[in-house]
């Protein structure tokens, strides 16, 4: 199948990055240093993410012990749950603090250029980490802010290009104050249309080669790109295909309202584009997107939720099958059952279920020196079963595990 490609522009130039700041203590952040709290800072990161910014910065506040462990946490989530690539900056102090923002999953550590104490950090760091984990980097008093005023900060933004690029490497990294619901993608495509390269959607198939139905559009089938869960079904014409690719939210052509469609304009109820894929004749689309609460004007998560026929049978879904056991021995935590298994773990305790899947996890063991393997498909079985009583007992779910898997 091939893909329509979220594809970075790349003409061997230096490519420009819009990197959004913030400040974190504990698990809020704000603005600037000393501002008010402008929320959680996963919310805010997951905002910035999902309206095309290329980056984070997080610039730690935090004065005790306390507030920099729930920030060193925070940014192990950040890391964990978007894709969006971390910097990390701040409460530099000794070499254990730039291990701890390292370990956090960050792309990069800036050591602040304007602070003397933090330089002395520099050449300890970069010999520890390397200089692909650790940089000095100027960033506070050197921010654009990025407003309403369209154009006047465009023009500001410009100048700031035209002299980063005299003493920056490959990439420009433009640090920027912006509110969470700020249009990076709007940006990016006047600094390109300035001839500045900037990271940009763009089709790597030309709607001209698309094959289009009587009314002259294409249907979209949008899943959810976490889970691939089938959302909804919708159409594009092509002024829609080419606001999906540029404002990065999927928008639509409604044949019963005849006009143009973004999804959640009125509802608040967006779809992040995060990949577009060509079907082998050229006819459809299949759209993988983050949702924004429910794809269906119903309320529904999904539009596919009334069941015409169903044949009852095993699935061979790893995903769900994991996630529907889970779900049971969750029910059973809430909703006890007499005579249940289950519910004599949970009663017994945490000491009772680490004790099982210790047992179980040294059956495996047994197991894998007999030849037959149905012994060690029987015990892996077991084990799985008391871990994912263990997960519920601590508030663990499969998504918290598969997504730490997936950062590895």
């Amino acid at each position: 199948m091939p893909k329509i490609e979220i594809r970075i522009e790349d003409n061997r130039m230096k490519k420009i990055t819009l990197i959004p700041v913030l400040y974190i203590n504990g698990i809020n952040a704000a603005f600037s240093r000393g501002e008010q709290t402008a929320g959680e800072t996963g919310a805010l990161a997951e905002a910035y993410y999902n309206n095309g910014a290329d980056g984070l910065l997080l610039i730690e506040t935090a004065t005790d012990d306390a507030g920099h462990d729930k920030s060193i946490g925070e940014m192990k989530e950040i890391v964990r749950h978007t894709e969006l690539p971390l910097y990390t900056a701040g409460n530099l102090h000794r070499l254990e603090d730039v291990k701890k923002y390292t370990y956090t999953g960050a792309k990069k550590v800036f050591v602040n250029a304007d602070d003397p104490e933090e330089m002395k950090l520099l050449q300890e760091a970069t010999d520890r980490f390397g200089t692909d984990k650790v940089e000095a980097a100027f960033y506070e008093g050197r921010l654009v802010e990025l407003g309403t005023d369209f154009d006047e900060n465009m023009t500001a933004l410009e100048l700031y290009l035209d002299m980063a690029r005299q003493d920056e490497g490959e990439e420009v990294r433009v640090y920027v104050t912006a509110d969470v619901d700020t249009d990076f993608y709007a940006y990016k495509y006047a600094l390109k249309e300035s001839g500045y390269p900037t990271v940009t959607y763009e089709s790597a198939v030309g709607w001209s080669e698309f094959k289009l139905n009587s009314d002259g559009m294409v249907p979209v089938i949008v899943q959810d790109y976490r889970t691939n869960e089938v959302l909804m079904l919708a159409y594009m014409n092509e002024a829609a295909f080419e606001e999906t690719i540029r404002g990065g939210k999927m928008c639509y052509y409604s044949r019963s309202r005849q006009e143009r469609w973004l999804k959640g304009e009125t509802s608040g109820h967006y779809q992040y584009v995060k990949s577009l894929y060509l079907d082998c004749d050229n006819d459809t689309i299949l759209a993988k997107v983050a949702q924004v609460g429910a794809a269906c004007h119903t309320g529904a998560r999904s539009c596919f939720f009334q069941t015409l026929l169903e044949k009852e049978g095993q699935t061979a879904n790893p995903h769900k099958v994991f996630e529907d056991v889970y779900q049971v021995i969750a029910d059973r935590k809430v909703h006890p059952k007499e005579g249940s298994y289950t519910n004599y773990l949970f009663d017994k305790g945490i000491d009772k279920i680490l004790k099982k899947c210790g047992e179980e996890a040294t059956e495996i063991v047994i197991a894998a020196k007999n030849p037959d393997p149905e012994e060690i498909k029987y015990e892996i079985s077991d084990f799985l079963y008391h871990v994912m009583v263990l997960m519920v007992e601590r508030g663990v779910t499969w998504e918290d595990i598969t997504t730490e898997l997936a950062n590895r």
